[in-house]
Parts: structure tokens; C-alpha cells; sequence
């Protein structure tokens, strides 16, 4: 099963001149996105016993994502209202004092011996407890399954830029797997290439970087020869969920080659490599072209033109 840690949220999202609440978060979606592809998933966060928390919790089990790690909370959901502009997503939060924020090391729950991969990222690296919660959880898995991040960085939700840095710093070199949008890059290497970004990357350990560049396509850096995926063209609504998408595309591809796995991820070649980014990048296509995070389901990118 591929564990998904993070945060879960809603997007609120512009509908005429209101708001439409919609289930989501970024390592969130990516679990949904897992569950709709066919994948063993699982989630793990705190689930608020609000309104909202049923909301969260219905999409998962449609998907078949297994959420019996996710402690329920008396702490109310974490909001994410959404401004779009041309296409693009921005969001301003409102999380503090929120179930998932309040996530502590302490809380942890034992990880079940069927858990072979961990993916994190999102704001649930920014603040604590939560983000030493994630930490935590990376130190105490790592050693016998991969791990994926995607920092997915949001530069006006943090705070302590410098806590924040270091804990990315830490959790890069723990990873197997790193994906960064030209957004994070800008914000994480300032001035460096991304073919300079990445080579630092690998330097300290994960096998692969994977850069996202929406109508650009996806590439992948890694000891070989990088690779690339072309975007397939659609109608976009907005880029909600795209990446995360994209991170489910990825590991359910390496997974189905039978790689992921702390073995498996040693023995990657360019066939598997170029098989993840393509499905990433056409799983993210369906996405963004409907609103809100809305990954599609395995009969659907089976239906998609090559």
C-alpha cells in the first residue's frame, strides 16, 4: 500500500460571485488520485469531526483509499480559499489552530507492515507540530520503503523561512523521489537552472527528480540521460490538483513495474522512468481540465487519446 501523509483541506473555490466548498490538499488529492487509478492507497491525517470532516472522508472511500490510520479531531477543518487568474491557482489559507495543523510526533500511529512507499509534501511540512509529525514519520519508515516528497512550496504561508529551508534540506536527503514545479525551483534555488537544481538533488541521495512545467510537459533527472513526457493538450479550467495528480501518475506507474520498493527503487531504468512520467502527465491533463482537484479514474485515462 502506498501511504499518503498530509494535509487535507478545502478549497473554497470562485463560483460566480460566491464560493464553492470542494474537498482537498495537496498530498490529500494525491491520495484520491492513487485510489481512482486502481492503486493500494492509503491516507494518513487527522480528519476533523466538523462539517466539513465527512466531506473529506466520502471522496477517499469512493476511491477506495484506506483511512483507517487518520485520527478523528475535535479541531476544525483547515480552509484554502482560491483565487484563479488565467487559469492559475493561488490560494490564502486559514489553518491556524486546525486538526491537521495540530498533528504532534506524539500522535503518530504505528505503520502496518503492508505500507511499502510513503509520499509527502504540501503545507504539512511548513508549520508545527505538524511538520515535525511528517519528519518524524520519514525517519521512522524510510529505512525500509521509499519515500516521494513534493514540497508543492506555498512562499506566504511560511513564516520561518529558515526552519522551513532546513527542515526541506533534511527531508530531500532522506527521499528517494523529489518533484518540483518551476515555482518551487524558483523559490528553493533561486537563479539555478533546474538541470543545475536537480544535479545538487541527486548529490544528496534521491534517485530521481522529476520537474513539472504544465503546457511544457515533465522531465525526469536522474543518472541516466533525462527524460521527457509531453503535455497532452487540453481545454484547461484551472490548475487545481495538477502536480498532485501528476505525483499519483508517477508512483502508480512504479508500482505496477513492480519498483516501488526500497530494492525495487535501486533498479530503475529509463523504460520504467519514461512509463511514470507518462502517466503522470496524462492523468494531470484530465485534472486540469475540469475545475477543482478532480483526478480521473482509471476508465477514463484509458479512454484518453495518446
Amino acid at each position: 500500500m502506498i501511504l499518503c501523509a498530509g494535509e487535507s483541506l478545502i478549497d473554497m473555490v470562485p463560483e460566480g460571485a460566491n464560493y464553492r466548498p470542494l474537498p482537498g490538499g495537496a498530498v490529500y488529492n494525491t491520495a484520491i488520485a492513487l485510489g481512482r487509478m486502481g492503486a493500494q492507497a492509503g491516507y494518513l491525517w487527522p480528519i476533523s469531526r466538523d462539517g466539513f470532516g465527512d466531506m473529506l472522508l466520502r471522496p477517499l472511500a469512493e476511491a477506495g483509499v484506506d483511512t483507517g490510520l487518520c485520527p478523528r479531531s475535535d479541531r476544525l477543518t483547515t480552509l484554502a480559499f482560491v483565487t484563479l487568474t488565467g487559469g492559475e491557482a493561488r490560494y490564502s489559507f486559514y489553518d491556524e489552530g486546525s486538526a491537521g495543523r495540530m498533528f504532534a510526533p506524539g500522535a503518530l500511529p504505528d505503520i502496518p507492515d503492508d505500507v511499502s512507499a510513503l509520499f509527502i509534501g504540501g503545507i504539512s511540512l511548513v508549520p508545527d507540530p505538524c511538520g515535525s509529525a511528517v519528519e518524524a514519520l520519514v525517519e521512522r519508515v524510510r529505512h525500509r520503503m521509499p519515500v516521494m516528497l513534493d514540497p508543492n512550496i506555498r512562499p506566504f504561508f511560511i513564516a520561518d523561512e529558515a526552519a522551513y529551508r532546513a527542515r526541506l534540506d533534511r527531508l530531500i536527503g532522506m527521499a528517494d523521489l523529489v518533484k518540483l514545479s518551476g515555482d518551487d525551483l524558483e523559490w528553493l534555488m533561486p537563479g539555478a537552472s533546474f538541470e543545475e537544481a536537480a544535479a545538487a538533488i541527486l548529490d544528496r541521495g534521491p534517485r530521481v527528480v522529476f520537474q513539472t512545467g504544465g503546457s511544457a510537459g515533465a522531465r525526469a533527472h536522474w543518472s541516466g540521460a533525462p527524460l521527457a513526457a509531453q503535455a497532452v493538450r487540453v481545454e484547461v479550467a484551472d490548475t487545481i490538483g495538477a502536480g498532485d495528480t501528476f505525483n499519483a501518475g508517477v508512483l502508480a506507474a512504479l508500482d505496477r513495474a513492480g519498483v516501488l520498493t526500497r530494492k525495487g527503487i535501486q533498479r530503475l531504468t529509463p523504460e520504467v522512468i519514461a512509463a511514470a512520467l507518462a502517466l503522470g502527465t496524462r492523468a494531470a491533463a484530465i485534472t486540469v481540465s475540469r475545475p477543482g482537484a478532480n483526478p480521473p479514474w482509471a476508465h477514463e485515462l484509458a479512454a484518453l487519446p495518446s
